[in-house]
């Protein structure tokens, strides 16, 4: 049987790309994308067509040309993503600009006006999940915006002191990524490691083990995967996004695949309870130099493919 059908039985994969033909191809129940997935996409010339269909009706607005790039920018990731819940039966996720990673207030106004957007596309907010990068202020984005009944994907989660805090906020879901602690651990350490001893997959697990122990909802969706040994190693996490790449190998390999994650499991282990208020969650964090040069990096890196997207927008206009 192939391995990523035996995945689906106890994981809910989801495909981590902005590649609309990619993921009709692999049908998963669930898509994420993030400005690098969208930018990718957009500079395809098969996707050349939707850019303009979100571009064409701003053209004409009375506004500044920063003004239109912006209302530009944001119709290309619903139109995306729209399109992507065309195609798969459950949620599409949809990344806050990487910019606005430590305002709290802004970042609520973007997920408020996002879901508009979605809803005059005739899509219920329930099949939406903004994507905010767990900051101490996304986190307290994602608190307001949960309590509106606005679900938010918690992104670039890299220590457990991320997921303490998501899980108080009453995220719906939050997003640890796997592959990226691996490269840091690489380059410091100038090692290699085994899938099993892969310190992104230890840190999943931890984040797993913590809140099936102490029965939180907030769901753990693993993230930023370099192999198909680390998505194995991940088996029965409550969702998996995984790259077109990988999903192929997955469909393609056969053998038989043990279930790694168990919420019956993590309630016998010993988990130490932690407390993450602000200070505490800063202090976490500053102790935790992979945590934050990554979480860093990622927002970073975000908001320049950000720009690059607003550049190939100006010249579409």
């Amino acid at each position: 049987m192939k391995f990523l059908d035996q995945l689906r039985q106890f994981t809910t994969v989801v495909a981590d790309s902005g590649d609309i033909e990619a993921v009709a191809k692999y049908k998963p129940t669930d898509a994420t994308t993030n400005p690098s997935l969208i930018l990718q996409a957009a500079s395809m010339p098969e996707y050349k067509h939707l850019m303009e269909e979100a571009i064409k009706p701003i053209r004409a607005m009375s506004a500044s040309k920063e003004e239109k790039i912006q209302q530009a920018l944001d119709a290309i990731f619903v139109l995306f993503g729209k399109k992507i819940l065309d195609i798969v039966p459950g949620r599409i996720s949809t990344e806050i600009d990487a910019r606005y990673s430590f305002d709290t207030q802004k970042s609520i106004e973007k997920g408020r006006h996002l879901i508009k957007l979605y809803e005059k596309m005739g899509v219920d907010k329930k099949r939406i999940l903004i994507k905010l990068a767990s900051t101490w202020e996304g986190i307290q984005a994602a608190k307001v915006l949960e309590s509106e009944g606005i679900h938010c994907n918690m992104t670039l989660i890299f220590s457990i002191a991320q997921a303490v805090a998501c899980a108080d906020a009453k995220a719906t879901l939050i997003s640890p990524f796997v592959g990226r602690i691996l490269d840091w651990y690489k380059k410091h350490m100038n090692k290699e490691y085994p899938a099993h001893e892969d310190p992104g997959v230890l840190s999943v697990t931890e984040i797993y083990n913590y809140y099936k122990h102490y029965n939180i909802k907030t769901q753990v969706m693993g993230a930023s995967f370099r192999s198909a040994d680390e998505v194995i190693e991940l088996a029965g996490c409550d969702l998996l996004t995984i790259a077109p790449k990988l999903l192929d190998e997955l469909k393609n390999k056969e053998g038989t695949l043990k279930r790694k994650l168990d919420p019956q499991a993590a309630k016998q282990k010993a988990v130490v309870k932690i407390h993450a208020d602000e200070a505490s969650f800063r202090w976490m964090m500053n102790q935790d130099a992979m945590a934050t040069e990554k979480l860093a990096e990622g927002i970073r890196n975000f908001a320049i493919d950000s720009m690059k997207l607003e550049k190939l927008i100006e010249s579409m206009m």
